[in-house]
């Protein structure tokens, strides 16, 4: 595939094998982000564990203080108050079998993030085929299950985002926009890579973070060094 001659002249700002400091690797990312539109930023973390085993899973969500650049399309999965709650705090839909009825019959996920109440998991278990794979659906460990949906949805609208390992070890997510400027996009990093390093299974052994790279979303990666976060 040729690559854009934007795209080569921003690889000639990155050193390939240095491990950058993150001011300086935000710095190199505003500046080789050159697309018309505001590209993502996302982060890409290696870590030293086994996804094949139970006890090295890494998972959570966390709350980014500059949020994500992105409005989210809430669907919550509730009866009564709990219903009425949700569209309060601006849940986009809000049901029950009938959202179970669309998703399944009309192949439907005009929606960024699923939300439900604990008595409603029953409800939507044979969704799990379908939301699983798209990492939608509603997770304890992730606060998507919860009575207090409220909550949940102010907190998915401010830029809170689910991280977990892949197949590969590697955790993928995105931070923000090219927009936001080096300074948020540092903060938000700090966040989420300080969420990941809390994160460590007991079970895992040596090294835990491998690599860690930020790129954006017409640009090249960028390594950073994770050991000077803080």
């Amino acid at each position: 595939m040729t690559k854009s001659k934007k795209y080569v002249d921003s690889v000639k700002l990155i050193e390939k094998n240095k491990l950058y400091d993150p001011d300086e690797a935000f710095g190199l990312l505003c500046q080789t982000s050159k697309a018309k539109f505001d590209e993502t930023v996302e982060l890409h973390v290696r870590l030293g564990v086994d996804s094949r085993h139970a006890d090295q899973q890494v998972r959570g969500a966390i709350v980014l203080p500059h949020g994500t650049g992105k409005s989210v399309r809430v669907l919550v999965f509730a009866k009564g108050d709990r219903a009425n709650e949700a569209k309060e705090a601006g849940a986009e839909y809000v049901g029950d079998t009938d959202l179970v009825e669309k998703i399944t019959k009309e192949n439907w996920f005009d929606f960024d993030v699923v939300i439900a109440t604990p008595d409603m998991m029953g409800t939507i278990g044979r969704l799990g085929r379908v939301l699983g794979p798209k990492g939608l659906m509603p997770n304890p460990k992730a606060g998507t299950v919860t009575m207090d949906v409220a909550k949940a949805v102010n907190e998915a609208k401010a830029g809170k985002i689910e991280y977990r390992l892949d197949k590969t070890n590697i955790i993928h997510c995105p931070i923000g926009k090219a927009s936001f400027g080096a300074e948020k996009l540092r903060e938000n990093f700090d966040t989420i890579l300080g969420a990941i390093i809390k994160a460590k299974p007991a079970a895992a052994k040596g090294q835990y973070i491998k690599s860690c790279v930020v790129a954006s979303t017409m640009g090249p990666g960028i390594k950073v060094n994770s050991a000077k976060v803080g």
